[in-house]
């Protein structure tokens, strides 16, 4: 199985939003770029790690507009290529120092863990203005305790993929019953409807069984965990089932296994991230070009009819802005901008208008407007926030998945094995838990 890296680097030269890796962190140059303010312009730094490469819009072009509209609020954009763990020893330091920029991108599954270790500014009476203009689950996956920590900026939503020329012969099932009855007609053909990703276990398997009640919240002083809740349980029996009848595959996503199935037409359907278009159309090598589709996700795994995150990120007002109110003024109309961060690559969150789909993946996807139904899916996504350390309760996760793969365990044990990791984790953080 590849690493956790491979999956970083192969979304980020794609789209540049993926999960984890998506973080945006400071520059070296941080604290060259910060300004005081003179003559009445308020000057505001912001860090991301957008690819901002040859096609796009720029991020500083983009920058340049607010600017020429806003002559008393003057932003500095810079990027940042380091990695995410480096964003967040980054961001300590120059809290610590007084250099930390305004506004940094951070991705959804790091902000818990920034918050905790005091970077972050409680912004909720400037974001009250501005939630209208998101989707509510990514808005939800900006805030800690009820309390806003920024403005989501792209997203993960989990959607499914399928070969409609394949399930011509099938058609879409809705309840769970009905997809594995006809996944297991579908593997009898040598086709499978279904994929089992081991090695995105912290990443899918979490937003899937999210998608129907979160894992976390804050009561009080403390962090309440439960990962084994009715959607857990619903999702871990969904896929046991198929990994018994040998209805799936379990091929894990970033190994050369992963395309070699879509390349043989035996993976016909799959659960995927709306960032996971331009990707998987590179991993189809372009078989089955045109007769790919994007759905809603059944009521699978307890969901009823919602679906959960996977990868996304915000951008968050670090603690020592001085301008949080105008740093937030112009992160809402950064992050409305959508035609420019769809050629960046992202999903936006914003729900100001529409995303017009690229060509190229209208082409591949038969024609169909994918960025309409990603829009339905950030609507459909249900409030799931992440708790401080979610990395390593990730990784056991995926450690977990792999047993499963094979016999030597099972889905369940994914969901218990998050639960003392948990717990595990937010106390070596030195947080009170309650379980």
């Amino acid at each position: 199985m590849v690493s956790r890296n491979k999956r970083i680097v192969a979304a980020f030269a794609a789209v540049a939003a993926m999960g984890m890796g998506l973080a945006g962190c400071g520059s070296d140059t941080a604290g060259d770029t910060k300004t005081t303010d003179d003559g009445g312009v308020v000057n505001i730094t912001y860090m991301h790690r957008l690819p901002d490469s040859e096609g796009m819009t720029l991020v500083n072009d983009i920058v340049a507009k607010w600017n020429k509209q806003h002559p008393d609020i003057q932003v500095k954009a810079t990027k940042f290529d380091g990695k995410a763990s480096d964003m967040i020893k980054k961001l300590e330091t120059d809290v610590k120092s007084g250099e930390a920029p305004d506004l940094a991108q951070v991705g959804y599954a790091e902000l818990p863990e920034v918050f905790t270790k005091g970077l972050l500014q409680d912004v909720t009476q400037y974001a009250e203005q501005y939630k209208n203009d998101f989707a509510s689950g990514p808005y939800s996956l900006v805030q800690v305790g009820g309390k806003a920590y920024g403005l989501p900026q792209d997203t993960g939503p989990l959607v499914y993929f399928y070969n409609k020329a394949e399930f011509e012969k099938l058609e879409i099932p809705q309840t769970a019953d009905e997809f594995i009855a006809a996944a297991k007609t579908a593997a009898a053909a040598g086709k499978y409807i279904m994929s089992y990703q081991p090695d995105e276990a912290g990443n899918m398997i979490s937003g899937l069984a999210g998608a129907s009640g979160g894992w976390y919240k804050v009561k009080g002083d403390s962090w309440v965990v439960n990962t084994e809740t009715d959607g857990s349980k619903a999702t871990a029996d969904f896929y046991q089932q198929l990994l018994d009848a040998k209805a799936a595959t379990t091929n894990p996503r970033w190994d050369p296994s992963f395309d070699a199935s879509i390349k043989d037409g035996s993976l016909i359907g799959t659960v995927a991230a709306a960032w996971e278009a331009p990707l998987f159309m590179t991993s189809s090598g372009g078989t089955g070009s045109g007769e790919w589709q994007v759905a809603q996700l059944g009521d699978w795994f307890g969901n009823a009819g919602k679906t959960g995150p996977d990868g996304g990120s915000a951008v968050a007002v670090l603690k020592n802005s001085k301008h949080p109110k105008e740093a937030m003024e112009f992160l809402d109309w950064f992050n409305t901008q959508v035609p420019d961060l769809v050629s960046q690559g992202l999903v936006p969150a914003a729900t100001t208008e529409d995303a017009e789909t690229p060509s190229e993946w209208s082409t591949f996807f038969g024609g169909q407007d994918i960025m309409k139904e990603f829009k339905t899916a950030n609507n459909n996504m249900g409030d799931f926030t992440y708790m401080p350390g979610f990395s390593a309760v990730a990784a056991k996760m995926n450690e977990t998945a792999a047993k499963a793969t094979d016999g030597s365990g099972k889905v369940a044990d994914i969901f218990s094995d998050a639960q003392t990791t948990s717990v595990d984790t937010l106390k070596n953080f030195g947080l009170s838990v309650s379980e």
